[in-house]
């Protein structure tokens, strides 16, 4: 039952901001939205707006913006289709920048949490090379080998690789001072024999959040990179179901998982939106900035069918991952 639930608030975090992010867009540029709906299926609640109907659907697994003229031609001033180019485009990156700022908040707010690891020094483990080096609680860590370290991350990797002995430079009571200290290796990994002082404060959180961000968003493309290149097979695509099953094991995992899964689809979610092909938000981007240089030489009907054939195409995909998924589940 936890398994369901957390699958229902993923979907829900990763569909209905993006649709909402079309639809507040939208409503900035002046471009009429027939219906906003929060879940999908047979309507439960529907409420006209002066010009946009509200309604809550069955399925509580995302939503829908249905703009005007967004998939066909309409004569209406008010219509997508009719719009400037640069209003068109804000409303089609508006939903990929929403998936952005929902890993970010969903990172800030688990950071928030968990707290995050300063420089500072809190414990020192006896019998350590820290404690040998006269490392105490309170030391401020500044510098590697003169390398700076900006957060504890920095330390793990300035560490790595080797025995060496390092000079290590701590701020102690307003005076700096510099130690020498031998990394002891530890299960494959060089350490000192110190932990961190944790903070709670929120706008470090919303820092790590950020940056925590662009490191997933560097990650996936590596990925996608390898993708292309076919280094990753596309057997090992996933869908929907998959996500289930990540879900799943997530909830066993804890929840600080789960929010790191949120997160990291949330910005696949972005990056695949963004792909120039027809059907996604970066296909219609595309066609955009085609037809700005070129006119009337494609008509709203010809690009209504390419991004017809897109979706079929889409749709065959979902079908391939569903399937994987499922073999993967049955073996």
């Amino acid at each position: 039952m936890l398994t369901i639930i957390l699958a229902i608030v993923l979907f829900v975090l990763l569909i209905f901001p993006h649709e909402l992010g079309h639809f507040v867009a939208a409503k900035a540029v002046g471009v009429r939205v027939n219906e906003f709906a929060f879940g999908m299926g047979p309507a439960l609640y529907k409420k006209q707006g002066r010009e946009t109907l509200y309604s809550i659907r069955a399925f509580p697994v995302g939503g829908y913006c249905a703009m005007e003229g967004e998939n066909e031609e309409s004569d209406e001033e008010d219509a997508f289709v009719n719009k400037p180019a640069w209003a068109r485009i804000t409303v089609l990156v508006a939903g990929s920048a929403m998936n952005v700022l929902i890993a970010i908040l969903v990172l800030s707010i688990m950071f928030g949490v968990i707290g995050a690891a300063t420089t500072t020094v809190d414990r020192v483990q006896k019998g350590m090379p820290a404690a040998e080096a006269g490392l105490s609680r309170g030391d401020r860590i500044v510098s590697v080998d003169g390398r700076e370290i900006q957060k504890w991350s920095d330390l793990s990797t300035a560490l790595s690789g080797s025995d060496d002995t390092r000079s290590i430079t701590v701020t102690r009571n307003g005076t700096e001072k510099t130690l020498y200290v031998t990394p002891v290796k530890q299960d494959s990994r060089y350490v000192i024999g110190i932990t961190p002082m944790v903070t709670h404060s929120p706008l470090l959180a919303v820092r790590n959040g950020i940056t925590g961000s662009w490191s997933m968003t560097r990650s996936l493309f590596g990925a996608l990179k390898q993708l292309a290149t076919g280094h990753v097979k596309a057997d090992d695509l996933s869908g929907p179901v998959g996500m289930v099953s990540l879900v799943h094991q997530t909830e066993k995992a804890g929840l600080i998982n789960f929010f790191y899964l949120v997160a990291l689809i949330s910005l696949n979610l972005a990056i695949f939106n963004m792909l120039p092909f027809p059907a996604l938000d970066g296909g219609r981007i595309l066609f955009v900035i085609i037809r700005l240089f070129t006119g009337k030489a494609i008509t709203d009907r010809q690009e209504a069918a390419v991004h017809g054939a897109g979706m079929a195409l889409l749709l065959l995909l979902m079908i391939f991952v569903t399937w994987n998924d499922i073999e993967r589940l049955l073996t």
